[in-house]
């Protein structure tokens, strides 16, 4: 028999290992916070800068750390650099990168000297591997201490190769991205010390206070609030002199707080406009002025604001106080609180890239997923959103591009063509490890869009629109992955959802149906529609039946899967579609109406890889039945 004091004592053992199972089931929800302290002295003359780091790291995971690791990107700007050997390796370089980095000369190399690195007061071991700095820890950290890292280093800024550089095509003078020696990421999933090879980032959200000083000469923009705007002036208000005290140099003092990376650029022509949007966001435009940009540029503002407005009800609100559009860089990239975009471009295409590198701000800069892991949910979330964007601006009859119904049908298209060159790889592929850069592209970008699109398609607007702004506001500032987003979506319509993950994101199959015959009685009133699934993955069906009078009958066939169907209305629902089934019998009465047409996916919200079988009309003769 069991005593009282013993049935105590296990009661005790049983509420304890219930707090340990339930605490371990929410331990990786923690976040590391990294807060910089960064003063910058930059030679003009030489490109190069020293600076002085002070970080303040907070563990704030459940594990003990006894080293660290730093980012040192602009290594990888030298000659026989990963990124240098895989651009000349991979069957379809970036043109941007191509061999340059293995023609840079010592003078237009990128490099980053570490002089001295200490853990509170005491000298720290390090080794620089490429682009990564190992640092062997004097004295651990322990779970939710904070320890202060102080570094001084010693830069020098490549020619504009990639992102960032000096004396970019456009003549910028530099583009500071990627610039500084970066705490890598500590997450649940451990250490993110990935060498710089080409593409994608993972930070650390943290608060930065950035003083550069460098060549009067030159106007600064970058991420964050500039915080002696009134000293500063040169069109952020206030005066045009030099701060007092300085000869020949002037130092701009940046804010940023609650981002996990910082970016700035600088040009000695730049001219500066700023509007103040409707949803209070001070936004600045930074420019060189001439015939391919200022008519341009003086018109970004308002198309912007507009575009803030449609983001804001759509996807979220923008949490920032300001943001920047500077024109710099090889292309476009996003950073927290700005872009640098090049900007000799058209109108339409200006607008284009400042809402797709804007977009980024929620998708990259506020939820923040692993961006090495998972690209797509990037890149992809963030051009299903350009696109609606975009779209919307032509509705406002503000791009002269006419708005169209569905602004993702490019993409279905660019999805399937690739697809039938057999060189699709998973969503699920690293960033880094594609085998190919279109290949990477496709999936990330493309793809990566019509996860939502699609989604869309399987939960019915408004579920999704629900979704969308549920994930955004739920794993805000969390780096949520791909099970957190699709939680959020079977939580808001009660429809199980694994199998589209499964499908879309860790394989390549593809979907394919067709109609393959139409029966009906002699006075048109049983019909049954025989349906094939001739591709691997299977998906809900939207068929839509148009009969000779005109009269139009749209019919949604669930998978059984999916437990339910999307909310909709003027839809007839039908039975369930067993996956394993190649071929359904859709059965209904037409009420003695002629059916003349049947398509599949009428509204082109499905990546169907053959779109042939996909409709039947009277006059195509009828095969015989499966």
């Amino acid at each position: 028999m069991i005593s009282h004091k013993q049935l105590s004592s296990l009661f005790i053992l049983f509420i304890c290992a219930w707090s340990i199972s339930s605490s371990a089931q929410t331990a990786d929800r923690w976040q590391q916070k990294v807060d910089y302290k960064m003063v910058i002295d930059f030679d003009v003359t030489k490109h190069q800068f020293d600076g002085d780091q002070t970080i303040a790291y907070t563990n704030n995971s459940p594990d003990t750390l006894d080293r660290i690791f730093y980012h040192l990107y602009l290594n990888a700007f030298q000659p026989g650099s990963m990124m240098d050997i895989r651009s000349r390796e991979i069957s379809d370089p970036d043109r941007r990168v191509g061999d340059r980095i293995s023609k840079l000369q010592l003078d237009e190399i990128g490099y980053q000297i570490i002089k001295s690195l200490t853990q509170d007061g005491v000298d720290t071991d390090y080794n620089v591997e490429g682009t990564i700095l190992e640092v062997d820890l004097p004295n651990a950290i322990l779970p939710g201490q904070t320890t202060i890292l102080k570094m001084n280093f010693n830069t020098q800024v490549p020619v504009q190769i990639r992102r960032t550089g000096r004396a970019n095509a456009e003549g910028i003078d530099y583009s500071m991205a990627q610039w500084y020696p970066k705490l890598s990421e500590y997450d649940y999933q451990g250490w993110h010390a990935n060498p710089y090879v080409g593409r994608e980032f993972h930070g650390v959200w943290g608060d930065f206070d950035v003083k550069i000083t460098m060549d009067s000469k030159y106007t600064l923009g970058g991420s964050g609030v500039l915080v002696n705007a009134a000293e500063i002036g040169r069109g952020y208000g206030g005066s045009t002199n030099d701060i007092a005290g300085q000869t020949g140099k002037t130092t701009w003092h940046f804010d940023a707080d609650n981002v996990h990376d910082f970016m700035w650029a600088a040009d000695r022509d730049y001219v500066v406009e700023s509007l103040k949007s409707d949803a209070g966001t001070m936004m600045y435009f930074l420019y060189q002025p001439g015939e391919r940009t200022t008519d341009n540029w003086k018109q970004l503002p308002n198309a912007m604001n507009a575009a803030l407005t449609f983001m804001n009800e759509n996807y979220g609100v923008y949490p920032y106080p300001v943001y920047s559009f500077i024109q710099g860089g090889d292309g476009g990239m996003e950073y927290p609180m700005g872009t640098l975009i090049t900007g000799e471009r058209s109108f339409g295409s200006l607008v284009g890239v400042s809402v797709h590198e804007w977009m980024h701000s929620w998708y990259q800069m506020v939820l923040a997923t692993n961006e090495s892991l998972y690209p797509w949910m990037d890149e992809g979330f963030t051009s299903f959103g350009s696109s609606e964007t975009m779209n919307h601006l032509s509705k406002l009859k503000i791009l002269s591009r006419p708005a169209v119904e569905n602004p993702h049908a490019s993409s279905f298209m660019g999805y399937i063509n690739w697809n039938s060159t057999g060189n699709e790889e998973a969503l699920s592929m690293h960033a880094d490890h594609f085998s190919m850069n279109r290949a990477y592209s496709i999936a990330s970008y493309v793809k990566g869009s019509l996860f939502l699109a699609q989604l869309n398609y399987i939960l019915g607007e408004e579920d999704f629109k629900k979704g969308l702004l549920k994930y955004y506001n739920t794993w805000k500032f969390k780096h949520p992955n791909v099970n957190d987003c699709v939680r959020v979506f079977e939580k808001v319509s009660g429809l199980e959802l694994d199998w589209y993950k499964e499908y879309w994101v860790n394989t390549t199959r593809t979907i394919d149906y067709g109609v393959h015959n139409v029966i009906q009685n002699a006075d048109n009133s049983d019909s049954k529609i025989y349906l094939a699934k001739t591709g691997d993955m299977p998906m809900p069906l939207d068929v839509e039946v148009t009969y000779a009078n005109g009269e139009k009958q749209l019919f949604n066939i669930p998978l059984r899967i999916m437990r339910g169907e999307r909310k909709g209305k003027d839809v007839t629902y039908m039975p369930d579609w067993a996956w394993t089934h190649p071929v359904y019998s859709l059965e209904f009465d037409a009420k003695g109406r002629k059916i003349a047409d049947v398509v599949i996916d009428p509204r082109g919200l499905l990546g169907d890889i053959d779109k042939t079988n996909n409709a039947w009309d009277k006059n195509r003769g009828k095969a015989d039945k499966p």
